[in-house]
């Protein structure tokens, strides 16, 4: 079978080069006699996998020394509680809302102390970032926590707020690697890989070493400690081993590619084609402010939901896979991660405009 366009949001593509190579040392990595899946995390291989897959990536984001990166389970959400539990040492938090990820983390914050909501977009569902220049930040608040890029909206920070000196907590799980970042604007940034980089199963949180301490929430579980993983190296239990070491692969791919310069580049060109057709087109439109909108995910609509159902199946029939949107906002949404061809979202947009014809 031929390989299609995948749009998904996550589990989402990733390079191709990347599956073939995973594919021809599936049943012996490079001479061990094992596959990655069955090797030990304490061998002399996986030490091999991880610590590379660490220095590539601390060269691709220019990952300062005074910072930690830990390969975590438990996916972006189980952070929303872990963040709250290291770092809320005033037990006061402030969060900026602009989608449905950073709501559930500012509902679950709330378990653990006084949370402020200081912004939010969801008056006009989601679909701009709010003005961050002067928010009213918490005299006595621990850290500012938002969501870079919203998955599900399409909307994407592109100036990081004010908060006036207080911690930046970051989920970057749908723009992460998608473009150069200045790692030290931030406390903390992290992702679930599944998105831009790796398999379900793996988060990479990038910490900041004053943020690591044993002066957590008490009740803190010892796997819920930033110190715990920091001071074990990520192997203070099993990781998920195969998803780091295929994030590893990407790394490698990234680096290939000419980093993160190059794919904000070739992101931009991509989302650049899709856009530039939504907003010439009598049938489709885009859903987000323009000056707001994500190189990720590019949420549209027709304004009539059984065209927008005939619109995917007929999507899926040419080999232009999971273009559905939320099940929370409808429509559609091609997510144009890093792994997608320019050449898949130019047959997205030649479908639209046949599809475009057939039923105007």
């Amino acid at each position: 079978m031929s390989r299609v366009y995948n749009f998904s949001a996550g589990p989402a593509v990733l390079p191709e080069e990347v599956l073939k190579e995973a594919a021809d040392e599936m049943l012996d990595y490079r001479g061990t006699g094992v596959s990655v899946m069955e090797m030990s995390h304490r061998s002399k291989a996986f030490a091999g996998i991880i610590q590379e897959a660490e220095a590539d990536l601390r060269e691709l984001m220019h990952i300062p020394d005074n910072y930690k990166v830990l390969f975590l389970q438990g996916g972006a959400s189980q952070q929303f509680a872990m963040i709250p539990m290291n770092l809320m040492k005033n037990r006061v938090a402030d969060y900026i809302v602009t989608g449905q990820w950073a709501k559930k983390a500012y509902q679950e914050a709330q378990k653990y102390g006084k949370v402020n909501k200081i912004a939010s977009s969801e008056d006009k569902t989601f679909s701009y970032i709010p003005d961050c220049s002067d928010l009213p930040v918490s005299p006595d608040a621990d850290y500012v926590y938002i969501c870079e890029n919203n998955t599900i909206y399409g909307t994407k920070f592109k100036t990081l707020p004010n908060t006036k000196g207080k911690t930046l907590v970051a989920d970057v799980s749908s723009c992460f690697l998608s473009e150069p970042v200045d790692v030290t604007k931030y406390g903390l940034i992290y992702g679930g890989v599944q998105k831009n980089i790796g398999p379900a199963g793996v988060v990479i949180a990038i910490i900041r070493e004053d943020l690591i301490t044993d002066d957590v929430l008490p009740g803190t579980p010892t796997m819920l400690k930033y110190k715990t993983h920091a001071d074990a190296g990520s192997l203070y239990n099993t990781p998920p081993a195969y998803g780091i070491y295929i994030c590893g692969k990407v790394f490698k791919w990234l680096k290939v590619q000419g980093g993160l310069e190059a794919m904000k580049e070739r992101n931009e060109k991509k989302a650049a084609l899709l856009y530039d057709f939504l907003d010439q087109s009598s049938l489709f439109k885009g859903t987000v402010r323009k000056e707001d909108r994500s190189l990720m995910n590019v949420p549209f609509v027709t304004g009539d939901e059984k065209l927008d159902a005939k619109f995917v199946e007929e999507a899926k029939k040419a080999g232009l896979e999971n273009l559905k949107g939320h099940r929370t906002v409808g429509g559609m949404r091609a997510s144009i991660y890093n792994a997608m061809p320019y050449e898949g979202v130019q047959a997205l947009v030649d479908f639209m405009a046949q599809f475009e014809k057939e039923n105007l």
